[in-house]
């Protein structure tokens, strides 16, 4: 897990942002799953031209199962956050910074699973309406 703290959220952050990861990993192909942020996806995309070996993927329109992210941030706010208190914005971002750092010596791919769903028969009196 890799995190930025951005006052903002354009194009020009996500992008130094996205630097930062392919200056950390040189070489290496990078795929990054992403949702339909308009910040995300330009019309003309100069900087992925610029970069061949990373590869964005979007998640489907409304498809916030897809969205694991919000997982790991249940378990930030589950192991970290909850009762927790900060006096400023920096201690916050600091403390966040330290919890990503401990939490990667151990961490492990999110593998999403869906349960098999059974559908329930209808009552014969609303069966032929």
């Amino acid at each position: 897990m890799t995190a930025a703290h951005k006052k903002r959220r354009r194009r020009v952050e996500f992008l130094d942002f996205m630097n930062d990861i392919v200056a950390a990993w040189p070489d290496t192909a990078i795929h990054v799953v992403l949702d339909n942020l308009n910040t995300h996806k330009p019309s003309n995309d100069r900087w992925l031209k610029l970069h061949p070996n990373v590869q964005f993927h979007f998640t489907p329109t409304r498809a916030s199962w897809l969205n694991q992210v919000e997982i790991w941030f249940s378990i930030l706010q589950a192991k970290s956050l909850h009762g927790a208190s900060f006096t400023s914005v920096k201690q916050l971002r600091e403390h966040i910074d330290a919890f990503i750092e401990a939490y990667n010596v151990d961490a492990k791919p999110f593998v999403w699973t869906k349960s098999k769903v059974h559908q329930k028969r209808l009552k014969a009196r609303f069966a032929d309406q």
